[in-house]
């Protein structure tokens, strides 16, 4: 149903409390796969990757992962952003429903203040993406994530605690 896409490099606690956060949706079966695309890390995000059972990929751009996802929807995060309890029901809720993209809403503890979104470049996955893949695909072209950063998305009631390290 659902493959969870994390771009890293040298994100092994990052990737650890993504990863974490992610056990339900594994649990109640709406995580079909969780595939990790490691641009040249030199710490253990790789051994933390293997070890949570994720499939691995090194090789190409982001557009060649998400190409070889098994999932009709993705989820792409950034590694160190936790999805809150409860997500699993928002993001089925969704998929069923709505054929467009929806990101998560930011943790009430964890929104950008009003200087903070003027003056801050956005990041394109700090809320997420869940994203329908044939979209996603027709999106991303290129190695990089700055189209993802114009796609007009719902917002899902569920929330995410961004990463901090990138917050």
């Amino acid at each position: 149903m659902l493959t969870v896409v994390i771009e890293t490099h040298n994100d092994e606690e990052g990737l650890a409390r993504t990863l974490s956060s992610l056990v339900p949706g594994s649990v109640e079966g709406v995580i079909r796969e969780v595939i990790v695309h490691d641009r040249g890390s030199t710490d253990h995000t790789t051994t933390v990757a293997d070890h949570a059972g994720c499939r691995l990929v090194r090789d190409g751009d982001l557009a060649s992962a998400l190409q070889r996802a098994k999932g009709d929807w993705l989820l792409l995060l950034e590694p160190g952003a936790r999805l809150v309890e409860g997500w699993t029901e928002a993001a089925i809720m969704h998929m069923t429903d709505v054929a467009g993209p929806a990101r998560f809403t930011r943790s009430r503890f964890h929104r950008m203040t009003l200087m903070g979104r003027l003056f801050c470049t956005a990041r394109p996955l700090a809320e997420g993406l869940l994203i329908a893949r044939r979209q996603a695909t027709d999106l991303l072209g290129g190695p990089n994530l700055g189209s993802l950063r114009r796609v007009r998305a719902r917002r899902l009631a569920a929330e995410i605690v961004p990463s901090p390290k990138r917050a």
